[in-house]
């Protein structure tokens, strides 16, 4: 069985304060863009109940990797005994503020739900997956949703418009816990604008701009760059970064900016364009 698990946006992060359980209370809407990895997940005879391969080297393996926790939990819950494999195929960059070790957790609990036919409904899937991360539950409901609590409170919502987007990272990656632990005591740059901005029906926020921008400058900077190009209706960092992307206007020429990015900014910037689901 081959799933695709999909990369997401942040279009709008607010933080509500600090939970008693040591999360984060936060409203996050949430968007699945056309950027996938690929999962390969078969029945096998080897003797061990998961084997799992990966073409990226730089992903954790074992217990290490999301999906995997995800076929233990799946295995655990379900009570059955059988054996695996699972090749996964990288396209979204690790650390990235795009969910992609979630999505491939969640890919995983719903390719194995119909492989072994145990028709367990996505709200018993999302809640295995809640254990494993925070973002699981978004990613198994398959849709742009409006995401509580301390992400595991998923509202499945339909979007105004299928946004073209272009997503811009530079070399390095923020830590997601790093960026949460940071937001109380981080302060604004001056040159920054983090207000929230109106675009086509959608209003684009997100409050961990403020600690990761006081550390990593550089995205503060790309995020005013875009904003200054005449083909971009909003820039925002998606998650705890270290993507930032734009929304463009119509009939922007996403390659003409990605090309600019490159030659103005950084040369090494890996930059994707995509759009909403």
């Amino acid at each position: 069985m081959q799933v695709l698990a999909p990369a997401k946006i942040n279009l709008s992060l607010k933080i509500l304060g600090r939970r008693n359980d040591g999360f984060h209370e936060i409203e996050t809407l949430i968007a699945p863009v056309s950027l996938c990895d690929g999962i390969k997940i078969e029945k096998s005879d080897s003797g061990k109940v998961i084997q799992f391969h990966r073409d990226d080297p730089s992903v954790p393996a074992g217990d290490g990797n999301l999906s995997v926790r995800a076929a233990k939990s799946f295995f655990a819950a379900t009570k059955l005994k059988s054996t695996v494999s699972i090749e996964l195929k990288k396209k979204i960059p690790h650390g990235a503020g795009l969910g992609g070790g979630s999505s491939d957790a969640a890919s995983t609990l719903l390719a194995l739900n119909d492989l072994f036919e145990t028709k367990l409904a996505r709200e018993v899937l999302a809640k295995i997956g809640e254990t494993i991360g925070s973002d699981i539950p978004f990613f198994v409901f398959q849709s742009a949703a409006l995401c509580k609590g301390h992400g595991e409170l998923v509202t499945s919502v339909k979007l105004r418009h299928r946004l073209s987007v272009l997503l811009l990272k530079p070399d390095f990656a923020v830590s997601t816990q790093w960026a949460y632990s940071r937001w109380r005591e981080s302060r604004e740059i001056p040159s920054v604008s983090y207000a929230a901005q109106e675009f086509a029906g959608q209003t684009f926020v997100n409050d961990l701009e403020r600690p990761v921008f006081e550390k990593f400058v550089f995205l503060g900077e790309l995020k005013m760059w875009l904003l200054n190009q005449p083909e971009v209706g909003a820039a925002l960092m998606s998650g705890s970064g270290s993507t930032v992307f734009a929304v463009l206007r119509e009939n922007a020429d996403a390659n003409v900016i990605a090309k600019r990015a490159k030659t103005e900014l950084d040369p090494e910037l890996w930059i994707c364009v995509c759009e909403t689901r």
